[in-house]
């Protein structure tokens, strides 16, 4: 019987990026359906004690350049420490992901997740520009329409349910994978996530 991993994340999260395409990998080798499943990190945090990134102690934010520099380079991910649009609002992109996953399914909404990271950290790209998001579905061979319906009060409401759902499942950063109510949170646990699916 195939496992289903809940894929919490934020899309201009850099650790979702530096994971994403491992992830997917894990997951269609195990066989396992994935739900796409964006999220407001800033309301999760909210209630789980995480800060935004401005407001973290210095040594923090210097340690998380250093920690992305180490994971870029061992995973052979490339990505720019100080990309030219971040940070910038995340939610219109947060709620298109979740339209194509409504309508277009999660094997198409994870595709658009990649593209949606590659943008912001490899590719100086502004992902809170309609304009930018509009040539992502083209890139990735979605509908330009989705992009209209993105901006609707239920893609809204669905993004809101997301954020509701993680929170309730626990989830307090991003990336988070939940398998059958546990939780592996962060890229570099990925491999748990492979066993777990084995």
């Amino acid at each position: 019987m195939s496992r289903t991993v809940d894929y919490y994340f934020a899309p201009i999260s850099p650790w979702t990026y530096l994971g994403h395409a491992r992830f997917a990998a894990i997951a269609a080798e195990a066989g396992a359906q994935v739900r796409v499943l964006p999220v407001d990190l800033g309301a999760v945090f909210a209630v789980s004690g995480g800060l935004p990134l401005a407001k973290r102690p210095a040594q923090r934010q210097a340690y998380r350049l250093v920690e992305l520099a180490r994971f870029s380079k061992a995973l052979g991910v490339p990505l720019n420490l100080h990309p030219k649009f971040f940070p910038v609002p995340g939610d219109l992109a947060g709620q298109l992901i979740a339209t194509v996953a409504l309508h277009d399914g999660d094997p198409a909404a994870l595709r658009l997740v990649g593209a949606v990271g590659a943008a912001v950290w490899a590719q100086e790209r502004d992902i809170s520009d309609p304009a930018t998001l509009a040539e992502l579905l083209s890139e990735c061979g979605l509908p330009a329409e989705r992009l209209a319906r993105a901006g609707a009060d239920d893609a809204k409401a669905r993004f809101a349910q997301n954020t509701h759902a993680a929170i309730e499942a626990g989830v307090f950063g991003a990336p988070s994978y939940v398998v059958d109510g546990e939780i592996f949170w962060g890229q570099d646990r990925l491999e748990f996530v492979r066993a777990t699916l084995a």
